[in-house]
């Protein structure tokens, strides 16, 4: 029998999120997830995308992927560290230390869990953290694991995090210090200022930590945002997904051999949660060596990028301050943010509404993710049909 207390708790605040347009609905796909995709039967322009690349229908992967299972079975048995560590990790963790340029890799089976398993292992109760006030909810969720004391910033202002940093140093208060920021901020599609944020960490000798889920694959010709500013030698933890531009699932963090050591011994995720599957290992690694061998599908995302941002600035939409592949429409009002969203749909377009808690309140938007899989006819429809939904809406 359901608790009453439950109960009532859930129909109140359920009843609630709906009526202030915060309640999401969840569309299930009835096949793969590529620049077209099929919901209750109808086709629509996918804009919702995470796969930049268009690698998680890539012939080349399902090729891998159908072997691994051959050899390796579907999954990997056991944790990491009993005997659930395969060839194929060993692989994968390689070629990413040599992609991302570090001495070494860890891999887990999510981004998010590597946000909740390496600030935890590093960071305790008697250290700081200075995040972004933008950071992704696996950075706060891994900040607040730590106990240690979470100090957030202004969003990319230097002067705040100088200011900040000064203070929790001269307070004698903490052993240790990090610096913690997205290096995409994946709702507004921005770049954090990594080499202002590293230079005051030389200043201060904080630990630098740059999640770079919506940046592999997408900037620095694919290798991220601390390769795009050059800075390989100066972050000391490179957290990735590679489930977004890589195409498959999972996540790794990159860095000096001794971190990844330590990271091994010491992250919960990695010493309690089984590995990931055969499957997905071999699939990222041939996502990695896709990308080390060409820098086509970087380009053509960009391509495809530039072309969808200048249409959308044309007929008048508010794209923010992106400057990379995520492209948000801000619209405001989370009740016409999710009637903007609905109404491209009806339109052929799947461009999913975000609102809050995602997003600051009053601040809305429909996020756009176009991909190196998009034709241009598809992102010219997709234009057309933003042209006639804004005009109707009156939002632009």
């Amino acid at each position: 029998m359901t608790s009453n207390a439950l109960q009532t708790f859930l129909h109140e605040n359920i009843a609630d999120l709906k009526e202030k347009g915060l309640y999401n609905e969840i569309d299930p796909l009835e096949g793969a997830n590529g620049p077209e995709i099929t919901i209750d039967g109808k086709k629509l322009i996918n804009l919702s995308s995470n796969n930049y690349l268009g690698l998680a229908t890539d012939e080349r992967l399902k090729e891998v992927a159908k072997d691994a299972v051959d050899s390796h079975g579907v999954g990997s048995g056991a944790v990491r560290t009993i005997n659930g560590t395969l060839d194929l990790h060993l692989e994968l963790e390689k070629k990413l230390a040599e992609f991302k340029g570090t001495e070494a890799v860890i891999s887990y089976q999510s981004g998010f869990n590597c946000n909740m398993a390496a600030i935890s292992a590093v960071m305790d109760k008697n250290d700081a953290i200075l995040s972004d006030a933008l950071n992704h909810a696996s950075i706060i969720d891994g900040c607040r694991l730590s106990k240690a004391k979470i100090i957030p910033y202004a969003h990319s202002d230097m002067d705040d995090l100088r200011e900040k940093a000064r203070e929790a140093v001269e307070s004698g208060q903490y052993n240790k210090i990090m610096v913690i920021t997205d290096g995409v901020f994946s709702m507004d599609g921005d770049i954090a200022k990594l080499p202002e944020i590293v230079g005051i960490a030389e200043e201060f000798n904080l630990i630098t930590y740059v999640d770079d889920a919506h940046g592999s694959g997408v900037l620095g010709k694919g290798a991220g945002t601390v390769k795009h500013f050059g800075l390989q030698d100066k972050v000391d933890f490179q957290m990735g997904t590679l489930s977004k531009a890589i195409g498959v699932i999972g996540g790794y963090v990159a860095g000096k051999a001794e971190l990844i050591d330590w990271l091994k011994v010491r992250s919960r995720p990695f010493l309690f949660s089984t590995a990931v599957s055969p499957a997905d290992a071999a699939a990222s690694t041939k996502a990695i060596e896709l990308l080390m061998e060409s820098t086509d599908l970087n380009e053509k995302l960009w391509e495809n990028s530039n072309y969808l941002k200048d249409g959308l600035q044309k007929l008048g939409f508010d794209i923010g301050n992106s400057e990379t592949p995520i492209t948000p429409c801000i619209i405001g009002d989370e009740n016409a943010t999710q009637q903007f969203s609905k109404r491209l749909n009806e339109g052929g377009i799947y461009a999913k509404s975000i609102v809050f808690p995602t997003v600051p309140r009053g601040t809305g938007r429909v996020r756009n993710m176009p991909t190196a899989a998009h034709t241009k006819e598809m992102l010219d429809k997709a234009l057309a049909v933003y042209e006639k939904i804004g005009k109707e809406l009156e939002v632009i």
